[in-house]
């Protein structure tokens, strides 16, 4: 990596938290070295609660003390992101920095000169897409600052080497992930995306009308250039930032097309309030896909109240879902598919079961499929995807809704085979349901006072799927044995008023990263190249907590490296989660990569003995310092443990707490398998005893009656 890459920004200033994110530590240490070290630069401006620093000073300080991070050209390329200031600005500068990879992918000798000038820039854009250089301009500073100027050579050099899109695609995932993205920003996982997509079929118009930052449109057109086919992608947002990182998206992707030779339309993105101001009334689409926002109640119901496009009902001020889908079949043509998210809620509403009944009498509404919770993070419901198409009574299920519970599949099937496959038979002539996981429902079925749409409310377990008797009785007996052992799993304590964690000294955890004893990974970034992709085995945060082997699956690069991988004593923990669950890899996870979502802290196992430290970290009081609260309302936290200190204790201490945590952790797993086992268990006597497969023991039933006769 070059020097210029390398250094500060010329004349622009840090924060406290810039500068610990150039050392790789936190705030606290920054505020230790200002009142440790004589020769700390002194600040230049801010306040005195929060100062800046010179950029420059900062860097060279940091380099004389040992105290710079080495960074990736993509850390790098970020943290010029991510410390620009003033940071409201910083979704402006993804966007001038995104514009700036398009100019230089679109000028494949233009590598090693320097960042254009913004007329230069604006100027290049205009031949391109005016558009898009209209949205760049009104984003564009008159000029460069020396702020901007290190950031474009960052990008450069993060171009160079990943490629222009891989490079902003990096950029933009972390944008997303990160607090500087606007509040309301709901991205939409490859994963779920993939789903919407496969449901949703190719056609030559795709169009999106609440974009977000464009990942489903980016996913559509780059499927449909992977296939060899083409479609013309509109999109319509109301945020402008969003607005121009997907249509600098998608002209990444318009782009990678044409220099292949295929001929497509360039993108279409519009600014505006899709409901309020629709930029295409006349535009009708062979797919449509939108993942849009729930709960906006000020949608406007008043001013739309005759609108044309509620062909299938006015929605209650309350239903502002249903107003999203019935805006979706506006736009949607004869024989296209139109899928969405929906809220779960908006399956059994009372304010919308009218609306409800006239797209499933209609036929308007093909299917219901209800999501794992978990996938649309950082909230955890299992959302459910709506798939509508126009009216047609040849349709070969013509009166008939497929439901979908994918929460109810066998564990280890991806989500895209078991929805697709279920949707490809409910559109042939030869569908054959799959108990408990889907099947047609009548339409009439649905058709009472409540219209309820949920999908388990149709696929209850037969009385054949019932566990055999002799199985149940088995389960009685396993279950016994597993509460035997649930009440021998816990250590032995005894009140005390002199316990040694108690007045131990604490050390921060930061001091002892940098002084090599204890280390902290997490998965590796992705370079989202459009080359040879590999896909892998990853731990998630869900086999950290079930202590089983790792079960995701993640795509990369051929190039990008593999991930850090779990080693014996490694101590792993999910990176988001409502408390902090810090567990030793078990045997199973050992030699597994590290997924995203997941975290890992190695010790020196000469003076940390692993159990003691992950009990310790997972101390309830620890939330407050750890945890950063996420955007949501749902009290979802973001762990940095970094942020933690341990109590100094002997190794020998430590390993007679390490032994306690280690049986409370067990117990806890025990517990939970115990919750999920008598769950099983009840259901499946309660089934029997109904069905008459199995019957009360005299002992039992005599009991029972004497119980209820006293």
């Amino acid at each position: 990596m070059t020097n210029e890459l390398n250094a500060a920004p010329d004349a622009a200033t840090l924060t406290a938290s810039g500068i610990a994110r150039l050392a790789n530590v936190g705030r606290a240490a920054v505020s230790n070295w200002r009142r440790r070290y004589a020769d700390f630069p002194t600040p230049v401006g801010g306040t005195p609660t929060s100062p800046s620093f010179d950029a420059q000073e900062v860097e060279q300080w940091l380099r004389l003390h040992g105290r710079l991070h080495q960074a990736s050209a993509e850390q790098w390329a970020w943290r010029h992101i991510e410390s620009y200031q003033p940071a409201a600005q910083i979704s402006d500068v993804l966007g001038i920095v995104g514009a700036h990879l398009l100019v230089r992918a679109d000028q494949a000798d233009a590598h090693g000169e320097g960042p254009p000038t913004p007329k230069q820039l604006v100027a290049h854009l205009r031949t391109l897409d005016p558009e898009l250089a209209t949205l760049v301009a009104g984003v564009m500073p008159e000029d460069w600052t020396s702020q901007l100027t290190t950031l474009l050579r960052a990008a450069d050099q993060l171009s160079a080497e990943h490629g222009a899109e891989a490079a902003f695609e990096y950029l933009h995932s972390q944008y997303v992930s990160s607090a500087h993205s606007l509040s309301g920003l709901a991205g939409t996982p490859d994963t779920v995306a993939e789903v919407m997509l496969t449901l949703a079929g190719t056609g030559s118009h795709t169009f999106d009308f609440t974009s977000g930052t464009g990942s489903l449109l980016r996913m559509a057109a780059d499927r449909a250039l992977r296939t060899g086919t083409t479609t013309r992608c509109n999109a319509q947002e109301i945020n402008p930032q969003y607005a121009l990182i997907t249509l600098l998206r998608l002209w990444f992707v318009h782009l990678r097309a044409r220099q292949a030779g295929h001929a497509t339309a360039p993108p279409v993105v519009h600014v505006g309030d899709s409901l309020l101001a629709d930029a295409l009334p006349d535009l009708r689409a062979d797919v449509v896909v939108a993942n849009f926002p729930f709960g906006i109640h000020d949608w406007g119901h008043d001013r739309l109240a005759y609108d044309p496009r509620w062909t299938y009902g006015l929605p209650s001020r309350t239903e502002p879902e249903l107003a999203w889908v019935q805006h979706a079949l506006a736009h949607l043509s004869p024989g296209g598919t139109a899928v969405v998210l929906m809220p779960p809620a908006a399956a059994s509403r009372p304010a919308g079961r009218r609306v409800r009944a006239e797209l499933i009498r209609r036929h308007a509404l093909r299917a219901v499929i209800a999501l794992p919770a978990g996938l649309m993070p950082p909230t955890n419901i299992g959302l459910h995807i709506w798939v509508l198409a126009q009216p047609d009574p040849n349709h070969p299920r013509a009166g008939d809704l497929l439901v979908v519970d994918a929460t109810a599949a066998p564990a280890g099937r991806p989500l895209t085979e078991i929805i697709g496959t279920a949707w490809t038979a409910y559109q042939s002539d030869h569908y054959t349901e799959d108990p408990g996981v889907h099947r047609t429902v009548p339409a009439i079925d649905m058709l009472d006072d409540e219209v309820d749409l949920t999908p388990q409310r149709y696929l209850p377990q037969a009385a054949e799927l019932a566990a055999n008797p002799a199985q149940v009785i088995a389960s009685l007996s396993d279950f016994d044995h597993l509460l035997d052992h649930l009440r021998r799993s816990l250590p032995a304590v005894r009140q005390t008023h002199a316990a040694p964690l108690r007045e131990a000294p604490q050390a921060d955890i930061a001091d002892l990263i940098r002084s090599g004893s204890i280390s902290v990974q997490r998965a590796a970034s992705r370079s989202r190249s459009t080359n040879a992709t590999v896909d892998t085995v990853v731990l998630t945060a869900a086999d950290i907590l079930s202590g089983g082997p790792a079960t995701g699956s993640a795509t990369r690069a051929e190039s990008d490296a593999p991930g850090p991988r779990v080693q014996a004593g490694d101590i792993l923990i999910p990176v988001i989660g409502h408390t902090i669950n810090a567990r030793v890899a078990t045997p199973e996870q050992i030699g597994a990569e590290l997924g995203p979502g997941a975290q890992l802290v190695r010790v020196d196992t000469t003076r940390f003995d692993p159990w003691f430290v992950a009990g310790v970290i997972s101390r309830t009081d620890n939330l407050r310092i750890a945890g950063r609260a996420s955007s949501t309302a749902n009290g979802t936290l973001r762990i940095d443990i970094r942020r933690l200190t341990i109590p100094v204790v002997p190794l020998d201490q430590q390993e007679a707490y390490g032994q306690a945590f280690r049986q409370l952790v067990e117990f806890r797993t025990t517990l939970d398998r115990a919750a999920a086992a008598g769950a099983v268990l009840a259901r499946e006597i309660t089934d029997g005893l109904t069905t008459g497969a199995l019957g009360l023991t005299p002992a039992i039933s005599q009991g029972t009656v004497n119980r209820y006769r006293g």
